[in-house]
């Protein structure tokens, strides 16, 4: 099933979200579903706030599902180190068509949970560092916005309540 996906201005996006507890049917259902909306919002990352569920809960597939073997699955995840620094143009599936050059660490260690319960640790460099980062922040009601300057969020934040008032957003 595919969700629609929340757009910025929607609470869920700004709120911690809550912890998966339930390792079961009903969270692979979810899992396979949130990839599949992913894929076909053209995505490398998706929270699950961002299909409304307030689950501490995202998906990452940096190759666009090319690879089966490259899906990650992160429960209850947080950052535990980074490295370097990085400020490529990042864009959310929630802030359609909007970009902005986004400071992130260049490697990303996270310690999460996988589909069964079982806690993992995995490093990444470059695009699976910038998702680990982006879609953890999600999950702590964070968008990526928040880290660019306050000049360009105010545009950002224009922009959209002006599609907003158009009934474009």
């Amino acid at each position: 099933m595919i969700y629609p996906i929340v757009k910025y201005g929607q609470e869920v996006l700004e709120i911690q979200a809550e912890p998966v507890i339930a390792f079961d049917a009903e969270l692979e259902k979810l899992v396979a579903d949130m990839f599949e909306t992913m894929y076909a919002a053209n995505g490398v990352g998706l929270a699950a706030p961002q299909t409304g569920i307030s689950k501490k809960l995202c998906v990452i597939d940096i190759t666009s599902g090319e690879n089966p073997s490259a899906k990650i699955v992160l429960a209850n995840p947080e950052i535990v180190s980074t490295e370097g620094k990085t400020g490529l143009e990042e864009g959310c599936l929630s802030l359609p068509d909007i970009r902005a050059k986004t400071p992130r660490p260049k490697r990303a260690t996270v310690r999460a949970q996988d589909i069964h319960g079982n806690t993992f640790s995995m490093t990444g460099e470059d695009l699976l560092a910038r998702a680990f980062c982006h879609e953890t922040d999600h999950l702590n009601g964070i968008l990526f916005i928040k880290h660019i300057s306050m000049l360009k969020r105010d545009s950002i934040k224009r922009k959209v309540k002006k599609m907003m008032k158009a009934g474009e957003w």
